[in-house]
């Protein structure tokens, strides 16, 4: 009796510093839907406003005809000096909306005047930011649950925030970072503790972070894998794999990874049974591009290992509709 008291103890501590800073609900709408809206390398420039001011005009566009539930910016969202006023400028379409977000970072948001530390206070304390209060020296990984549409207390579906960082610090290992072991330990341990309280069934989760993982490079080798999408340059990916995908196929919660940080990219790709996919570029002429920006838009389905997918353009165009698994079996 005492250990199964002390096991409830714990749960209940969990699931209390797993939701803290979240600062809304997160929840299936009585459809049972829930609508996210992907926005990646937005490359707001507040020294650059004209060059920039395309990707405000697609940012409101897509959340007027959208309406989702949430909004993800997968990193490198502001590329210039006064960070933080430019961080104003491109929220601000969310926040008049009250539409709750996250940010995750890419590899050239803390090149300016804001370490990554600053940009990830100063986000944290915004209205409508999801994003947990941070508690040691970096910016951390978080992740959010989303609510059942009939019980409010009961989780449906999990989003994993990771940090990919930018470059490597280890001179015979160049070019991009990737995730380190104690981030994939987190993940594991989240992965694990959630399973357990839903009766050792994994929830539906999906995962966001800017640098894509060597295995995006690995799925559009093999030509079996079916792609979505359009590839317009290589996968510009970490050289050294640090196991992420290896430990989302042992946990078996994640069924899809969203990125950003190629901008000609944004493809979907089935890989073991995960999909692997880009969001579209939303940013304007601030650097290089050769696709229309817009948005990826995800739907997930309460109760189900399903979601719907597709790139919502300027003018109401959508491209490239998927459904997992269902467009790739």
């Amino acid at each position: 009796m005492m250990c199964k008291k002390i096991a409830l103890c714990l749960m209940v501590l969990f699931n209390a510093l797993t939701v803290l800073g979240q600062k809304e609900v997160l929840k299936f709408n009585r459809d049972g839907k829930f609508k996210i809206v992907q926005f990646t390398d937005v490359h707001y420039k507040y020294d650059d406003q004209a060059n920039s001011q395309i990707s405000l005009d697609r940012i409101n566009e897509v959340l007027d005809a959208e309406r989702p539930d949430f909004v993800m910016f997968t990193g490198d969202v502001v590329v210039s000096n006064e960070a933080f006023k430019g961080l104003d400028i491109v929220l601000e379409p969310c926040i008049r909306r009250n539409i709750p977000f996250g940010v995750i970072f890419g590899n050239h948001d803390d090149e300016y005047d804001r370490t990554r530390a600053e940009l990830y206070d100063y986000l944290s304390q915004k209205k409508g930011s999801m994003m947990p209060a941070r508690e040691g020296e970096v910016a951390p990984d978080y992740v959010l649950t989303v609510k059942s549409s009939k019980d409010k207390n009961k989780n449906a579906a999990l989003l994993y925030c990771i940090d990919s960082h930018a470059y490597t610090q280890i001179k015979s290992v160049p070019g991009y970072d990737w995730i380190k072991f104690d981030q994939i330990a987190w993940y594991r341990n989240q992965s694990k503790e959630f399973t357990k309280q839903n009766n050792d069934i994994p929830l539906p989760a999906l995962a966001f972070f800017h640098i894509p993982i060597p295995e995006y490079k690995d799925a559009v080798m093999e030509d079996k894998n079916r792609l979505f999408g359009v590839r317009g340059e290589g996968v510009a990916c970490p050289t050294t794999n640090s196991g992420l995908f290896t430990s989302i196929k042992e946990c078996g919660d994640v069924m899809g990874t969203f990125v950003g940080h190629d901008h000609n990219n944004d493809y979907a790709v089935m890989y073991k049974e995960i999909l692997l996919a880009y969001g579209r570029y939303t940013g304007g002429n601030t650097v290089y591009n050769n696709l229309a920006n817009g948005a990826r838009v995800i739907i997930l389905q309460e109760g189900e290992r399903k979601f719907d997918s597709y790139i919502r353009l300027a003018g109401g165009e959508i491209e490239s509709r998927i459904s997992y698994p269902g467009s790739f079996n």
